[in-house]
């Protein structure tokens, strides 16, 4: 899935995935406060991004496609917060290191060939003591019919996701089958894998 792929599924009209944030990155509102600074990986239009800026965080936003990054500046503008927006492929962007409180991954998914390598980009990207919390889907989502990638290469297992990331202390690692309510592309029963690491 290339950057025509979301470009042509952002420019439908209203909000692929909606405009309220994930359930899971959500439950932790606790944990952010004004100032930190947070990088939300594949954020298409925004509705993560945004949110996490309304809770006072310093947010940068990065996707591959021009089209999200419009949408979620866009969005941004209307709820009246700032929003850092990127347009770039993460395989050539250059990385900061040790600097985000929060790196925010959720259901972005990486082929084989650069999965590890572009996970070694967000452990180094966060500062010590710096959190990843990551939503995705299992290869069991193909049992599903509530969105995702259709090939099994391209979902995640905890095993792989512990071998990623063993830099990093994990907290919470779980995979169920939860609801999905997340505009029209994510809607009904999915196999996800949630992940909770501090660096």
């Amino acid at each position: 899935m290339n950057d025509d792929f979301w470009n042509q599924r952002y420019a439908e009209e209203g909000f692929a995935y909606g405009t309220t944030p994930n359930v899971f990155l959500s439950s932790f509102k606790d944990r952010f406060h004004s100032g930190q600074k947070v990088l939300v990986l594949g954020d298409g239009e925004g509705r993560n991004g945004v949110w996490l800026a309304e809770q006072g965080c310093d947010v940068t936003s990065v996707d591959m496609s021009e089209v999200g990054m419009e949408k979620a500046a866009q969005l941004a503008k209307e709820r009246g917060v700032p929003l850092n927006t990127v347009c770039a492929d993460l395989t050539q962007w250059d990385w900061p290191e040790n600097e985000y409180d929060f790196v925010v991954i959720i259901y972005v998914h990486f082929p084989p060939a650069i999965r590890a390598m572009l996970h070694d980009k967000v452990v180094s990207s966060l500062k010590p003591g710096g959190q990843l919390i990551m939503e995705s889907f299992t290869p069991e989502q193909l049992n599903y019919s509530s969105g995702g990638p259709p090939v099994q290469e391209m979902l995640y297992t905890a095993e792989m996701m512990q071998d990623d990331f063993k830099l990093l202390e994990i907290e919470r690692l779980e995979d169920c089958v939860t609801e999905l309510n997340e505009g029209k592309y994510h809607c009904g029963e999915g196999a996800v894998l949630r992940m909770v690491a501090r660096k």
